[in-house]
């Protein structure tokens, strides 16, 4: 699997490092409150377990998981619910932990859904952002790597559900996309990812 990879982007010890931070940052922020962290799966499971285990202060974790996906590499801009929150979440500080902001037309949606369920408060903590494909106005209150317009795998970054177990992030070899894409998505492909 790992000869897929074209080049390392960011390090097993970066990730770690940089989760870290973010922990300790959200520990400092969310202390005496009531946190909720909602993972979106299945991208945000490897990031979420890192994450919670840095913060020292009470949370609850629920997860949500939707597709705009499907088996292609481009989203399709219609997002689907596949599963749903389990509880009320009003009165709770809510942190939606994702692995990327991409287009952010997903995420966009989760967050109006969240929004509408009377959170106490509503934050976003993504592990990688893209904003060179960004389509709608959207950032993260907590952000790890800026990464580049390439097909990025690893650390819950997948292609046709492969790579998430990779404990760094790297760029997959387009011979192991494009054959796929040819066929799903008739344009050509650009590379890039979720």
């Amino acid at each position: 699997m790992e000869d897929h990879i074209a080049k390392v982007l960011l390090t097993e010890e970066q990730i770690k490092a940089k989760v870290k931070e973010l922990g300790q940052k959200i520990t400092e922020d969310y202390r005496g409150k009531n946190l909720m962290i909602i993972g979106i799966l299945k991208g945000a499971v490897v990031f979420l377990a890192d994450l919670v285990r840095e913060i020292r202060a009470p949370l609850k974790i629920d997860f949500m998981a939707v597709s705009s996906y499907g088996r292609s590499t481009r989203t399709s801009g219609v997002v689907r619910i596949l599963k749903d929150l389990e509880g009320d979440i009003s009165n709770y500080d809510v942190l939606i932990v994702e692995d990327i902001i991409d287009t952010g037309l997903t995420l966009s949606y989760i967050k109006e859904n969240i929004a509408s369920r009377n959170p106490a408060s509503l934050k976003i903590c993504a592990i990688f952002d893209k904003p060179s494909r960004r389509k709608v106005k959207l950032e993260a209150d907590y952000s790890g790597f800026v990464v580049p317009d390439e097909f990025v795998v690893g650390y819950g970054l997948d292609f046709n559900g492969l790579y998430r177990n990779l404990p760094y992030a790297g760029v997959l070899k387009p011979e192991y996309y494009q054959e796929r894409d040819k066929h799903e998505n008739p344009k050509p492909n650009t590379g890039k990812g979720k």
